[in-house]
């Protein structure tokens, strides 16, 4: 999709004409600037707020400039957008720090791989580096706030579907309806069948779930009466359960082969054979009679009926956000440190550190993670400092966002390899960093795709390579840390009763490593914490006949894991916890 930048004046024309006389320079505008695409304005000033195009009370643009074009689906341009919503608050909205200006610079880093341009960027700078400038500062952000922050009336938000965020306040839209990924259809809404065909096709997608058959004809007036009960019970199923309405004026073949005579009348569904039949407008009973249904094909896991302090509850992730010194740190890279990108990647972490994310504009991407590469077939040690920079900036989401959403992953895919590339001959300092970069990365809400195909596989190897470094604990405490990220966060679907997000596959590789690491661990107390947790993380809620719990069966994962009992009494209760859901 194309994307271009809306590019207003602020000033209605009077910094063209009165700037020199205020503060000694010509300025020919004060920008305001937002992203469009997909027949969407974005920008930021009360949050992060939308529109559509040209309809703010800005006016019309005085500039359109065309950026490129973006390839990254929207759900995933979306959530990039919603991590951005914990740095660019209106609370935090500064005309000159942090202001329109620095949004749209880092969104369309991520979305087409560069800023805006810099003379728009650098104004604020320019103004402050004047003594008028400097001394108008309060009130010209106090003055203009009313400008820049006004609310966008109703009529120019959007409402045709766009699920990032609406309205001045930039929540996310509550929509319901999802797609099956199983049987491809939406869930979450009730499904109309007016032929035979159709109606099998909706019961053999629901063969392995439930399904509900609503008869009803449009001369039935008790039948309108539960209309809203079975809309609400639709959205309640997900994807549990296939509802289905059926109206017999129009649908003659169906009431033949299924021998209805009178509406409203429901069949049940369980597993592909019919459960039930009733007849009537009881909105308690369908009601009840539904999720009854429900409850039978989808039975709760046997672990729900445990109390389990640790592993029945949502963990954050771990992060590794110390900050070396830098100065120390950069020296260690010879030439490469004077490199304008890591001049600017070392500057972004220190007003990170000092004033916040808000105070902190990110520094060029593209040129941070071409220099990278770049450095990929240097000496290791050199690569080192690099990554551990990096590493620093990415607990922000914006960095780490745009690491997980690059095209092609090819920055990250060549520094998660390099331990495994490397071998034995990977250097202590190397391996640890990159441990560590890789928990960093869970900070984004794009994280959900480190667990699928090519970056799980990638982080497989490194986590199990990682583990098998007896000579230094505090690798396998990363690489502890690393699967907890892991598992934590496919854990949270199954709180959620959601589809997991690692392949069965992955988890098994993931849980045989665990245990065998569990069994060798003798020294580190943070490492045996962090393995029984991802251990729990992984079996809890597991499916009861899967090939996850069939591994655990087979290696004895019980009796390693219960064997840690006598390692600390501080690690007594987790371990009886994990015995609990291996049982």
């Amino acid at each position: 999709m194309d994307v271009e930048l809306y590019v207003y004046d602020l000033s209605q024309g009077l910094a063209r004409q009165m700037s020199r006389s205020f503060l000694g320079i010509q300025i020919d505008a004060v920008y305001h600037t937002a992203l469009v695409f997909e027949g969407i304005e974005y920008f930021f000033g009360a949050g992060i707020q939308q529109t559509y195009p040209g309809a703010t009370h800005h006016g019309r643009p005085m500039e359109v400039i065309p950026m490129g074009r973006t390839d990254l689906p929207m759900d995933v341009i979306l959530e990039y957008l919603d991590s951005l919503r914990q740095v660019y608050t209106r609370e935090s909205y500064d005309l000159f720090t942090h202001n329109c200006n620095n949004f749209t610079n880092d969104f369309a880093m991520f979305l087409v791989g560069k800023g805006i341009p810099d003379h728009i960027t650098s104004l604020p700078q320019t103004v402050l580096n004047t003594p008028f400038g400097q001394m108008l500062k309060p009130q010209l952000d106090n003055a203009m706030r009313g400008i820049t922050q006004a609310p966008v009336a109703d009529a120019a938000v959007p409402r045709n579907g766009m699920n990032g965020i609406r309205g001045s306040h930039s929540q996310p839209v509550n929509n319901s309806h999802h797609v099956n990924g199983n049987s491809g259809l939406p869930t979450g809404q009730v499904h109309y069948a007016t032929t035979l065909s159709k109606l099998d096709a909706l019961l053999k997608s629901a063969r392995n779930s439930c399904a509900v058959i609503f008869f009803t004809s449009a001369t039935c007036p008790p039948c309108k009466l539960v209309y809203p009960a079975y809309d609400e019970l639709a959205a309640e199923a997900g994807d549990k359960a296939v509802l289905i309405k059926v109206d017999l004026s129009e649908a003659y073949e169906i009431g033949s082969k299924y021998q209805v005579r009178v509406t409203p009348t429901f069949m049940s569904f369980l597993k592909g054979e019919k459960e039930s039949e009733w007849v009537g407008a009881s909105e308690s009973q369908l009601r009840g009679s539904v999720r009854m249904l429900i409850q039978m094909a989808h039975p709760p896991h046997p672990h729900t009926n445990l109390r389990l302090r640790t592993l029945q509850r949502r963990h954050k992730t771990v992060t590794y956000a110390k900050v070396p010194p830098l100065d120390k740190l950069i020296g260690k890279m010879g030439t490469r440190g004077t490199d304008p990108a890591v001049t600017a990647l070392k500057d972004f972490v220190r007003t990170r550190e000092v004033s916040g994310a808000s105070d902190a504009p990110l520094p060029s991407l593209p040129s941070i993670t071409s220099l990278i590469k770049s450095m990929q077939n240097g000496p290791p040690e050199m690569l080192f400092p690099m990554i551990d920079l990096l590493r620093c900036a990415s607990v922000d989401p914006r960095i780490s966002g745009y690491l997980v959403a690059e095209q092609s992953h090819s920055t990250l895919a060549q520094i998660l390899s390099k331990p495994q590339e490397l071998g034995e001959a990977c250097p202590y300092s190397l391996r640890i960093v990159t441990l560590q970069l890789a928990c960093n990365l869970f900070t984004s809400t794009l994280a959900p795709q480190l667990l699928q195909d090519y970056f799980c596989t990638l982080l497989l190897q490194l986590i199990t390579s990682s583990l098998l470094d007896t000579s230094h604990a505090p690798v396998r405490v990363a690489a502890a840390s690393l699967a907890f990220n892991m598992t934590a966060l496919n854990h949270l679907r199954r709180l959620d009763e959601e589809q997991d997000l690692m392949a069965e596959s992955s988890q098994v590789e993931l849980m045989a490593s665990l245990v065998e690491t569990i069994s060798n661990e003798k020294e580190s107390k943070d490492s045996i914490r962090g393995l029984l947790t991802a251990v729990g993380l992984l079996a809890y809620g597991a499916p009861r006949d899967g090939e996850l719990l069939e591994l655990c069966t087979a290696v004895g994962a019980k009796e390693v894991v219960g064997a840690k009992k006598t390692f600390s009494e501080d690690l007594k209760e987790l371990v009886i916890e994990v015995e609990q859901v291996l049982s």
